[in-house]
């Protein structure tokens, strides 16, 4: 197979000293011809200043290496949530927050971010459905870059929205700023919340048929550490899950998804990134036996 267009990457980290120009000195490290960043903590809306994360530097050597910019994710801090309407501080917050990270998104040059739609905490599907459509809205209205937001497939735990791919193409239906929405699919929520990814096929026809191929903007690839339907959302390693090789294999090469970024969030393992073993296998179509029990041996 010729993997010249194949995005393949990992996330990769973003700080200091180097921060931007560090990430893509990782994502060469792993073998990468993509990477998907956070522009600070995923768990807080604290960001450093753009003028010290060594965006030009970073650039200057992601081009020299053949990336295609418009092929790099960001992913947005977890702690925004779009659907608690209910809790007009954390609301406001999450509406502030995602502002900010699309005009970071575009400051770095990078035109996909990625979105956990949010969690209704008890105000109901519906309520939190329009909740999420309303802040979308608003932050696109003040905002006219070319950053697409790709709201993220959900496992189900607790009170998440985007667990079906009928609420996330409510969302997008129903927002005033559609163009500039689409979808990233994560193999380990899909499988969570109920679709088997050895029935790839099938899901995809479904997705297509409810919200659109063209919609799909970029694909988590990650095995499951539950079985389909467990609503978990545990992440395990390639080969090591309940999803397994060959179907993450299947998706990662599948004709259809080939201009799609594709990235790795699997575990690490003992605190060590495992991304240049993983991607290694998958450029190659082939699972090596036992390759994290090697691993282990060699840290």
């Amino acid at each position: 197979m010729n993997n010249e267009k194949l995005y393949l990457g990992s996330h990769v980290s973003m700080s200091g000293p180097d921060f931007y120009l560090g990430s893509v000195k990782e994502a060469i490290s792993y073998g990468s011809t993509t990477f998907m960043f956070y522009t600070g903590a995923p768990q807080n809306t604290f960001r450093s200043p753009l003028d010290r994360c060594k965006i030009e530097e970073g650039r200057k050597l992601l081009l020299e290496h053949g990336f295609n910019e418009d092929k790099i994710v960001v992913h947005a801090p977890y702690i925004i949530n779009l659907a608690n309407i209910g809790n007009p501080s954390v609301y406001d917050i999450a509406k502030k927050a995602l502002l900010s990270e699309v005009q970071r998104t575009h400051a770095f040059h990078a035109k996909l971010l990625v979105l956990h739609p949010g969690s209704h905490v008890g105000n109901g599907e519906q309520v939190g459905l329009n909740a999420i459509i309303d802040g979308i809205d608003e932050v696109l209205d003040k905002d006219n870059s070319d950053v697409k937001i790709a709201l993220e497939t959900m496992a189900g735990k607790g009170s998440e929205l985007g667990t079906t791919f009928e609420q996330l193409a409510y969302i997008i239906n129903n927002s005033k700023h559609k163009d500039r929405l689409g979808v990233c699919l994560d193999t380990c929520h899909v499988s969570d919340s109920g679709l088997p990814i050895g029935n790839f096929d099938e899901i995809l026809t479904s997705f297509d048929k409810i919200i659109g191929l063209d919609r799909l903007l970029v694909l988590h690839i990650n095995d499951s550490k539950n079985p389909v339907g467990a609503h978990k959302d545990r992440h395990e390693n390639l080969g090591y899950g309940y999803i397994g090789f060959d179907a993450l294999n299947y998706v990662v090469h599948h004709p259809k998804l080939t201009d799609i970024p594709k990235i790795l969030e699997t575990p690490y393992i003992e605190k060590n990134p495992p991304y240049k073993e993983e991607i290694s296998m998958l450029m190659n179509n082939k699972f090596i036996e036992g390759w994290r029990e090697e691993f282990l041996k060699k840290l």
